[in-house]
């Protein structure tokens, strides 16, 4: 029993296993920032071109 407790005290297996889930936190929060700013861009140029659309239309009934 005590070779068991002294070989898993001194194991550090789990150290790159931390290092993993650091590595994965990290590169998460990166694809969670570039999802969040790459809607907004999306959501402001699908607003640019539906206003682009409802000035360009020719017919007297504009719809926007």
């Amino acid at each position: 029993m005590t070779n068991f407790v002294r070989n898993f005290v001194r194991d550090e297996a789990g150290a790159a296993a931390a290092e993993y889930a650091l590595i994965l936190a990290i590169v998460g929060a990166g694809i969670a920032a570039a999802a969040f700013l790459l809607g907004g861009n999306v959501s402001k140029a699908m607003t640019k071109s539906a206003e682009t659309v409802c000035t360009q239309q020719t017919s007297g009934a504009a719809v926007c």
